[in-house]
């Protein structure tokens, strides 16, 4: 019988500890924002982000232009001193319009987006990328 109100009591405290914390978000919970901007040939373009939770992260690419068929860079990194230049955490080199570039579980901290030529730009590409994270 001690042993039964002893494993309660440690789930019990467990519960409180986890909720206390904030816990897991669930995605649909997630802070939506869209982002745009102009990728030069051969350069990029960094967006500073924050999670408050632990939860997933979706990184979107929505549209690309004037060549809505280019392929695009996307990498994900830590802020670090936030000049975007932290530790790399995923790397997309074949982005296209409409998907997914990265999707992964995300720590709370802040992080960058950083959308990229990767070598086969003819031209600026103008770009709306939505970031879905808790």
């Amino acid at each position: 019988m001690r042993l039964r109100v002893s494993a309660a009591l440690i789930l019990a405290v467990a519960g409180a500890i986890s909720i206390s914390c904030g816990g897991i978000v669930d995605p649909s919970q997630n802070n939506v924002t869209t982002h745009t901007g102009t990728v030069p040939v051969g350069s990029n373009v960094k967006i500073q982000f924050s999670a408050s939770k632990t939860g997933e992260l979706n990184v979107k690419v929505g549209t690309l232009s004037p060549a809505s068929s280019a392929v695009i860079g996307v990498l994900w990194v830590q802020a670090g001193d936030g000049s975007c230049n932290g530790n790399l955490l995923q790397n997309n080199q074949f982005a296209t319009a409409n998907t997914t570039a990265i999707s992964a579980q995300i720590q709370s901290g802040t992080y960058c987006i950083v959308m990229y030529d990767v070598g086969a730009f003819t031209q600026a590409e103008n770009f709306s990328v939505t970031i879905s994270r808790p």
